[in-house]
């Protein structure tokens, strides 16, 4: 499994990897919104752009995440999953580019669990591991 979750006292610490920043973060984002539903009852019939940036790897996390969020309250959507276009270096800056998937949020059908309000700077880690793989932390608030 791409992540996996952390003890923490109150919210939720999700741990994503993979084999590029893409992919953690891809793997971070599912973390998320497993929390949030029942991922195998969403759909992909809805598409949404997801555009963040910041100046190191960490900091973008926390802003794709809350991309993703703001976007699926906005949009009253259950989204399952992410597709990084690209992550690329401007003026000292990371410029990400993907894509959600989901559907129209649907009380009857989506399995509520938790909700998040936002990724949080609390234990906000990334690290290139072993063999190359990207690893990030992160705190939700639930």
């Amino acid at each position: 499994m791409p992540y996996s979750y952390v003890d923490h006292v109150s919210d939720v610490c999700i741990r994503a990897e993979g084999k590029s920043l893409a992919g953690a973060m891809e793997a971070g984002v599912e973390a998320m919104l497993n929390v949030m539903f029942g991922l195998e009852a969403i759909g992909e019939t809805v598409s949404v752009a997801i555009n963040a940036e910041a100046r190191e790897p960490e900091l973008l996390f926390v802003e794709v995440l809350n991309e993703v969020v703001s976007q699926q309250g906005l949009g009253e959507l259950a989204l399952r999953r992410i597709e990084t276009h690209g992550i690329k270096e401007e003026n000292g800056r990371l410029i990400y580019s993907g894509t959600a998937y989901g559907e129209r949020f649907d009380r009857a059908r989506h399995a509520v669990r938790t909700e998040v309000k936002g990724a949080t700077y609390s234990a906000l880690t990334y690290n290139k591991g072993e063999g190359g793989t990207h690893v990030l932390t992160c705190v939700l608030d639930v």
